[in-house]
């Protein structure tokens, strides 16, 4: 055997597609060029001063030791805050997790309880990084299409007839990454309905965007759903995304003891705990509502309404309002087709993106990537005036195409 060869697992997966287009980025404006990432979901407001003070305090009190592996008391207390204080829900320390990001908390659950051949179901618009989690996990992803008409979100029959023996998982996320849309407690307790059939089948209820949501859309998750299912379901939130703190990589986790305890043995021997700092940080950022974030979200709506405004005067593109998260998945099959000046024929939606990183030097993501070809996400958290330049920038862009 070449000692350069991988483990076959490797073969399984493919590197991050939103990972890859950041790398793009950085090596174009190594380059010397400048360019626009409206591909990265990241939210561009510093992390509030509250929050970046505890952090501080802990390094200056000397919070710098290992914790426990699963997150200090202190922070598991917050975290039951939240979930009792935002979701009527109420868990144990025993119960609850904290990680260096929901990301690891994810693949720690599926690494803990699936088999090979095990299926996992992930609803398409889908967050990139699940059917690589679940094919390291040798399991197997099913991915189930769902329909902008139908507001991007699976509907029971659908579910029903994706449910097979060997179904480990469903996936759910709400507000959505790429769409931003969100499930409503009535359509949870409907899928509720399904999987009540099936004892086998956990449930994953993917947070993380929870307060990022426009027009007062209410929220529920899936456990405040349907609290029969309790003991099969897992809900993961965290900082990153409601607190603008992506870097301080601390996410966190609450379900039956079972599982929070098999992920807490795969996460000891492998990271162990989250950054003692970063959690000193979280507690700050939970124990409060985030006053901050009436301000944000009025941002975001303007920011939203700017993209719509763009797609909607651009010929060959199309979109529907997202309800949440700060991404707009704009149908771009009306660009398909078309010739760029250079006389090239844009053959999907991965040569749309391409096309417009080249061209108008703005960087999008193509839909193939979240499992549905034809469709661009736009990520919208950017700076005021980078995104006007941007959608500036795509509008002559698209112009210069012809039919």
């Amino acid at each position: 055997m070449n000692n350069t060869t991988t483990a076959r697992r490797m073969q399984r997966v493919r590197p991050s597609p939103t990972a890859a287009i950041s790398d793009r980025v950085r090596e174009l404006e190594a380059a010397g060029k400048r360019i626009i990432n409206l591909g990265e979901g990241e939210l561009d407001f510093a992390t509030p001063d509250v929050i970046s003070y505890a952090g501080i305090a802990a390094i200056v009190g000397q919070q710098t030791k290992y914790t426990a592996v699963a997150g200090t008391a202190e922070l598991k207390r917050a975290i039951a805050h939240k979930f009792a204080r935002d979701n009527g829900l109420t868990f144990q320390q025993h119960e609850i997790i904290a990680g260096s990001g929901a990301k690891q908390l994810i693949f720690n659950a599926l690494l803990a309880t699936v088999d090979p051949g095990q299926q996992v179901i992930i609803p398409a618009p889908y967050w990139v990084s699940y059917p690589d989690m679940v094919a390291l996990a040798e399991g197997e992803p099913v991915i189930v299409p769902c329909e902008e008409q139908h507001g991007w979100k699976l509907r029971p029959d659908t579910l029903a007839q994706a449910i097979t023996p060997q179904t480990r998982w469903v996936i759910l996320n709400s507000p959505g990454n790429p769409t931003g849309a969100i499930y409503s407690l009535q359509e949870l307790r409907a899928l509720a309905g399904v999987l009540a059939d099936h004892p086998q089948v956990l449930i994953m209820a993917d947070d993380i965007y929870e307060p990022l949501r426009y027009n007062g859309a209410p929220f529920a998750t899936f456990a405040q759903a349907a609290p029969q299912l309790a003991e099969r379901t897992l809900t993961i939130n965290g900082v990153s995304k409601s607190h603008a703190m992506t870097g301080w990589r601390l996410g966190y986790a609450a379900g039956p003891a079972w599982l929070i305890a098999a992920m807490q043995i795969l996460q000891s021997q492998s990271t162990s705990n989250p950054s003692s700092i970063s959690q000193a940080a979280a507690v700050a950022a939970l124990q409060q509502p985030a006053a901050f974030f009436t301000q944000w979200l009025e941002k975001l709506a303007r920011r939203r309404q700017r993209v719509m405004a763009w797609v909607a005067a651009t010929d060959g593109l199309s979109a529907t309002p997202p309800d949440g998260a700060f991404y707009l998945f704009a149908n771009c099959k009306g660009l398909i087709g078309r010739i760029t000046p250079t006389g090239e024929s844009l053959a999907d939606d991965s040569d749309v993106a391409r096309w417009l990183l080249a061209e108008a030097g703005v960087a999008v993501l193509h839909g193939s990537a979240f499992g549905m070809p034809g469709y661009l996400r736009i990520a919208y958290a950017v700076k005021d005036e980078l995104l006007e330049e941007a959608c500036q920038r795509l509008e002559a862009a698209c112009r210069r195409l012809t039919a």
